[in-house]
C-alpha cells in the first residue's frame, strides 16, 4: 500500500520528530500503556497515513504531535521547537501560527459565514488584514465556493463544508496539517473530488501531513502508510 508520490518534491529534514515518547492512561487503578518509548520522525512535504484498529492510539497520536495532549515522558519537536517542553499557552499560540487540523465532522462554527469561519485562524493570531482576506477569497475561488462566502454552514452539502475546512486549515500557511478521518463523512464520488482537491492544494502549499483513515483511497494521496501497533508505528 505504500506510495511515493512522482512530484520530484524534496523530502528532506525532518520537521516533526518524537524522541522516546511515552504515553499512559489509568482505567481506575489499572494502567494502560498507549505508547512506550516510541521514536519515529516525518519529513518536511511529506505525507503519511495512519492506519490501526480502534483504540491503537491514532487520535491520541495526533493530539501529542499538535500539543493538544503531553507524553508522560519523551519529546516532541515540531518546526524545530520541542513542544513538550512549552506551557499550555505557549502550545497554543504554537498551534495557531504552525499547525492546521482537518476533521472527519468539519467542525465549522455554525453561527460564523464561510469567509468568517476561514478568516477566524488568523483572527485568533491577531493576524486578521486585507491582504489575509485577499488569500482566503483566492482559496474560495480555487475550490469553487467562492459564491458561498456569505453563506452559513447549515446551508452547505457535506463536500462544501469539507472544503472550506481544508481552506481553514490552510489559510494560516501552516507547516504542518493534522487530518481525522477527512473524508469519513463523505460518500465516495464527494471522497474522491475532497482528496483531489486536498492532493493539488498540498502540492502547492508543501504542508507536511499526518492523517488518521481507515481508508486506502486516502492513503493513496500519501508517501507512506504505518499502521499503529502495541504502540508502535509500523511500515504496510
Amino acid at each position: 500500500m505504500e506510495k511515493i508520490r512522482t512530484d520530484n518534491s524534496p523530502l528532506v529534514s525532518p520537521l516533526v520528530i518524537l524522541d522516546r515518547v511515552e504515553k499512559n492512561y489509568f482505567d481506575g487503578e489499572q494502567k494502560n500503556t498507549i505508547y512506550h518509548e516510541l521514536t519515529a520522525q516525518f519529513l518536511r512535504s511529506e505525507r503519511v497515513a495512519l492506519f490501526g484498529r480502534s483504540g491503537c492510539g491514532k487520535t491520541t497520536l495526533l493530539n501529542l504531535l499538535s500539543g493538544i495532549d503531553l507524553p508522560d515522558s519523551g519529546s516532541i519537536t515540531v518546526n524545530g521547537h520541542d513542544i513538550t517542553a512549552m506551557n499550555e499557552t505557549q502550545r497554543t499560540l504554537f498551534r495557531r501560527d504552525h499547525i492546521g487540523f482537518i476533521f472527519q465532522f468539519f467542525n465549522l462554527v455554525p453561527t460564523l459565514s464561510v469567509l468568517e469561519n476561514i478568516l477566524l485562524p488568523l483572527e485568533l493570531a491577531n493576524k486578521k488584514n486585507q491582504q489575509g482576506k485577499e488569500y482566503a477569497l483566492s482559496l474560495l475561488d480555487e475550490v469553487s465556493l467562492s459564491h458561498r462566502l456569505d453563506s452559513y454552514p447549515e446551508n452547505l452539502s457535506g463536500g462544501e463544508q469539507q472544503r472550506i475546512a481544508i481552506v481553514r486549515a490552510l489559510i494560516h500557511e501552516p507547516v504542518l496539517i493534522l487530518a481525522d478521518e477527512p473524508t469519513g463523512n463523505l460518500d465516495a464520488e464527494t471522497s474522491e473530488k475532497i482528496l483531489a482537491l486536498l492532493d493539488s492544494m498540498l502540492n502547492k502549499t508543501k504542508a507536511t501531513l499526518i492523517v488518521v483513515t481507515h481508508s486506502k483511497e486516502t492513503a493513496s494521496i500519501t508517501d507512506r502508510v504505518l499502521t499503529i501497533k502495541n504502540g508502535k508505528l509500523c511500515t504496510v
